[in-house]
């Protein structure tokens, strides 16, 4: 009997084990891609070093799901390539795209066409909130502009004055700015905004933009840029008139990097981008693979796919001297595959 009774009581411990295995077996055999199964990554700009950290992380994921990928897009800041690219990628077939809208109303009916095309498509970075993308991932922008407006305060006083350079269109730019506009008229109301110029990521027009505000605004305290390059611009007008501005500016390229090390850049706010594509692949992969999850909800009535995102955040760092080396992308790209 004592023999019996361990038995009884070890099989629903053998069972267990058993359906899961069988459970792991099934979830391998789904969670995989198919032979050829691609998804591509689509960008503006494609030389920009902004993106090489995220299609890393977007590849990374594809690899450990036996999938392929492919990096695509402009090399120029224009909408309309940026579209033909997007629609080149369409005429590939791949099984998802995740792609960084320039603009976002102009993307809505290329993105719609290509999820009517069983393309599922996911927007990073910058977001197309009224097409039918399935999911959005970026880093909280509000976030970004009010930790960089405490921060400004912190260093210079409540008392003083700001300018910001500007992306207008681009929606993750856009709201950096507005958001630290409005977030220091609420809190910090003796801040003064005295200069606010569209620089459009090009550092050439940021420097001139940087020089007028200085010579119109001599006791300018600190400047916040909502991109890199057009930061690498407004520090060199500020070195060459060797004023005592504090320079924040979102994201990060190696030129910002060596200014931060040096000590002309406060600090950048950098979103965690081997995240976002990471992240980015997932969702991507999880919409064209959504016969694996079983929502309790109406889909199957309703008809539309399960795996719907509205926002996934992939946070951000706070670059500064201290910390710096550990964002040199020529070391992080060593013994890796960059396509």
């Amino acid at each position: 009997m004592k023999r019996l009774a361990i038995s009884l009581a070890l099989a629903p411990a053998a069972l267990a084990i058993s359906m899961a295995t069988a459970s792991t077996a099934s979830a391998q055999d789904t969670l995989r891609c198919a032979e050829g199964e691609t998804y591509i990554m689509n960008v503006m700009v494609s030389a920009h070093p902004y993106w090489v950290p995220v299609y890393q992380g977007f590849k990374q994921a594809a690899e450990a799901f036996g999938c392929e990928t492919v990096f695509s897009g402009t090399p120029d800041y224009d909408i309309t390539k940026q579209i033909a690219s997007f629609e080149q990628d369409m005429v590939k077939q791949p099984a998802g795209i995740l792609v960084h809208p320039m603009q976002s109303d102009p993307f809505i009916e290329p993105i719609n066409r290509a999820m009517d095309n069983n393309i599922e498509v996911v927007t990073f970075a910058a977001d197309s909130p009224n097409s039918n993308r399935t999911a959005y991932i970026t880093s909280d922008n509000l976030a970004e502009a009010k930790f960089a407006a405490d921060e400004i305060v912190s260093q210079i006083g409540a008392t003083g004055q700001y300018a910001v350079l500007e992306n207008p269109g681009q929606s993750n730019h856009d709201l950096r700015v507005t958001a630290l506009i409005d977030y220091m008229e609420a809190n910090y109301p003796d801040m003064k905004l005295v200069g606010r110029q569209a620089t459009n990521q090009d550092s050439t027009a940021a420097y001139r933009a940087t020089a007028s505000i200085l010579q119109a605004n001599p006791d300018l305290g600190a400047i916040w840029i909502p991109e890199a390059g057009s930061a690498e611009g407004a520090v060199a007008a500020i070195l060459e008139a060797k004023s005592d501005v504090l320079v924040m500016h979102a994201d990060i390229t190696p030129a910002t990097l060596e200014h931060i090390k040096a000590g002309n850049i406060h600090m950048a706010l950098n979103p965690n981008q081997g995240m976002q594509g990471f992240m980015g692949f997932l969702s991507a992969f999880f919409a064209a693979h959504s016969e694996v999850f079983d929502p309790f909800n109406d889909y199957k009535v309703s008809g539309y796919n399960p795996v719907q995102i509205p926002f996934v955040d992939n946070g951000f760092s706070v670059i500064t001297k201290e910390n710096a080396d550990s964002f040199d992308l020529n070391v992080y790209m060593e013994g890796r595959d960059p396509n």
